[in-house]
């Protein structure tokens, strides 16, 4: 019989907090500031990680944690997740211990993610053994692309009213349609991408007819969490970097980049997408001949 489902608090905390600033006409002004804290991570009472993190949903950030960093292979492996902001600390209590412990935890890489900064060894040892669904099976298109692009507009956000923050999305895609499954923002990208990662654990919701949506550039670890999850179709605002570029060819992953409004550029998996040039916004006109300056 399978195990159930582990027992989790709902530990909430403030998003934001507010404080008394100068503008640059001398007056004071009260402003949102995100509420970033410290999350230490202690895995049947071993110190695993401490996360800065604002605490929108921390357990399952602490889920999406354990499963993308390969350290648990199931969710009904954990037993309870049990959060306390008190001490600022994650209690994760497991079925039967995690095998080779000190191995998975002692080789960790640098990384660029903000909010994280390191991940542990292996990631990239295991990148071969993900399984995709074929270009046929998971499509995105240009309309489709839009509608993503046009809930992610009108989103309300703590980056709108604080700023400093990245936030991920997860969405389930249709033919001429993008239907926003959960929003997360966080003081990293990888802390965003890793809750949506939990919440899709434990909900036992795969990722074939997924697009992931972030704010933060496209880089090789943000291309690996997505695969792993078994997401297939990755769109950011921002740009890529040259791994995430390598590593999303080499996996068919179709990655968008720069995308906002009706702008985007398609970096890699072009056979997962079926573009229509006709939806996109009016080219700007050409600039018209130069006048020669007086004489």
């Amino acid at each position: 019989m399978t195990p159930p489902l582990p027992r989790l608090t709902a530990a909430r905390a403030p998003q934001t907090h507010s404080i008394s600033v100068l503008d640059e006409h001398g007056q004071r002004q009260q402003v949102s500031i995100p509420a970033e804290r410290a999350l230490t991570v202690f895995v049947d009472k071993r110190e695993l990680v401490t996360l800065m993190t604002l605490g929108a949903a921390p357990e399952l950030l602490v889920l999406g944690y354990l499963r993308n960093q390969r350290l648990v292979d199931s969710v009904h492996d954990i037993e309870s997740v049990t959060l306390d902001w008190d001490v600022g600390a994650a209690a994760v209590k497991t079925r039967a211990g995690i095998d080779d412990f000190e191995r998975k935890t002692a080789h960790r890489v640098v990384t660029t993610g903000c909010g994280q900064g390191t991940v542990f060894g292996g990631l990239m040892d295991e990148i071969d053994r993900v399984d995709l669904p074929a270009p046929h099976q998971a499509r995105i298109s240009q309309r489709g692309l839009y509608a993503l692009l046009d809930a992610m507009r009108r989103q309300d956000s703590t980056y709108k009213s604080a700023g400093s923050v990245h936030g991920c999305a997860l969405f389930t895609l249709t033919p001429d349609d993008a239907r926003l499954e959960l929003f997360v923002e966080d003081v990293g990208r990888h802390n965003a991408i890793d809750t949506i990662a939990g919440w899709m654990w434990l909900q036992g919701v795969g990722g074939a007819d997924k697009a992931f949506y972030t704010t933060g550039r496209l880089t090789s670890e943000m291309v690996i969490k997505s695969a792993q999850m078994g997401v297939p179709i990755v769109v950011s605002r921002s740009g890529i970097t040259q791994m995430g570029h390598e590593l999303a060819t080499r996996l068919g992953l179709a990655l968008f980049g720069r995308a906002m409004n009706k702008h985007f550029l398609c970096y890699s998996g072009f056979e997962r997408f079926d573009g229509d040039a006709a939806l996109a916004a009016p080219a700007a006109a050409p600039a018209g001949p130069r006048l020669a300056p007086p004489t």
